[in-house]
């Protein structure tokens, strides 16, 4: 029987709703990055190096909301049948890791305090609440996912970056300091806490629950996915510290410059993960999701590349400005960097989908081959390039293994329903 496809109208619906999130995704970046330059200008240095280190760490400490946010999607996009116990089962986990989490970190407050060099107090208790919302939306973030309802995930990250350059920005003005810079973060993570609520106000009476939708099952798979997201964000932050190792001060500060550049192009297709990733999670669109999502990638960074190379005199006005001169003719290969990364980011999280076990070593070799060949180098152009040949090299072995595991998948069955 010849399996049925969706009509027309559904296509162009779901292809609108997935720009929705798109545009979405830029605006809080934007935002986001926005808010971090308004700042570095407002605040001052000193005060700016006390706000980056908070922020580093909560990029961190991130991992367990985006651990928790795969693995609702992953589960409901693969069991279309029990969505509400999922749904149930997964925002009650959220709640009750938020909480844990948030009083562990608030014990650890002295910790984080000594750990950033803040010398205050208030301001490592900031950071500390600050990951409760933070893990919170991680959960919500998840279920709007795998459930595909991409107009509300669209709203709830502009929400998650539009209140915070508003707020934040208004914070600083009233009161430059890194403390007043912090609590602006925090309080603007809590209005997409507010949508996603808004949003899954209204839940299905669930059926239930199954015993491989436990808690203990969703926990322990989250904490899997926090390991290998952790692994990821290592491999791609290793090369600023070993920077401040291996390069003198000014040449540190311009390698700095570069990855500027590559934080743009791995944040920039996020959207093409977000919407990829519950198909993934099905055997049958697996390799389908995984192919064009790796062109859609590939081509988006391949335009930048060439812009960072012919408009090198225009990104610089982005990256720093004259003052980093140097390192204009090096932009594109800083681009290629991020194009690298985030293709591999959406290799990192197709293994999370297919809830591979080993594949996450070879992330962690690649990092560790990063570290013992990049403390070997003495120049900006060296060290940029040990890193995008190690991570080149372990983006052809993902495709490769994700290809392979694709193709030996079984054919889903045949069905003349509409897909929901």
């Amino acid at each position: 029987m010849r399996r049925v496809t969706a009509p027309r109208s559904v296509r162009s619906r779901r292809s609108f709703d997935g720009s929705a999130v798109a545009v979405a995704t830029s605006v809080m970046n934007v935002a986001t990055y926005g808010f971090t330059i308004i700042a570095a200008r407002v605040i001052g240095p000193s005060e700016y190096g006390a706000f980056a280190a908070c922020l580093s760490f909560l990029l961190v400490v991130q991992v367990g909301a985006l651990g928790l946010q795969a693995t609702a999607a992953r589960r409901i996009a693969l069991d279309r049948g029990h969505v509400a116990a999922i749904e149930k089962a997964i925002l009650r986990l959220t709640a009750k890791v938020s909480l844990v989490v948030g009083l562990v970190m608030l014990a650890l407050v002295p910790v984080i305090n000594r750990l950033l060099n803040l010398d205050d107090l208030l301001t490592a208790t900031i950071v500390a609440l600050t990951v409760v919302p933070l893990t919170l939306a991680g959960g919500q973030a998840g279920v709007l996912q795998g459930e595909r309802r991409w107009r509300a995930l669209a709203v709830f990250y502009l929400a998650g970056g539009i209140p915070r350059l508003v707020v934040g920005t208004s914070l600083i003005l009233w009161r430059p300091d890194a403390t007043t810079a912090l609590l602006g973060v925090g309080i603007g993570f809590l209005f997409p806490v507010a949508v996603g609520a808004w949003f899954l106000r209204h839940r299905r009476t669930p059926e239930l629950v199954p015993a491989e939708h436990s808690a203990r099952a969703m926990l322990l798979e989250s904490v899997l996915n926090a390991q290998v997201l952790l692994a990821f964000f290592a491999l791609s932050s290793a090369d600023i510290v070993m920077a401040r190792h291996v390069l003198t001060e000014h040449d540190a500060g311009l390698y700095a410059a570069g990855l500027i550049m590559t934080k743009v192009m791995l944040f920039l297709p996020q959207f093409i993960v977000v919407i990829a990733f519950p198909d993934m999670a099905t055997p049958e669109n697996r390799k389908r999701a995984l192919r064009h999502s790796l062109l859609a990638v590939a081509g988006l960074g391949l335009a930048f590349v060439l812009a960072a190379r012919v408009l090198s005199g225009l990104a610089m006005v982005f990256v720093g400005g004259d003052e980093f001169g140097e390192v204009e003719d090096l932009l594109w290969v800083f681009a290629v960097l991020g194009t690298v990364l985030a293709m591999l980011q959406l290799q990192v999280y197709a293994v999370l989908a297919r809830q591979g076990r080993r594949t996450v070593l070879l992330v962690w070799a690649a990092l560790a081959t990063v570290v013992a060949l990049g403390l070997r180098t003495d120049s900006v152009i060296g060290l940029v390039g040990v890193v995008v040949a190690v991570d080149a090299v372990l983006l052809v072995v993902l495709t490769l293994a994700s290809l392979r595991i694709a193709r030996t998948t079984p054919p889903p069955p045949v069905t003349s329903q509409l897909p929901t």
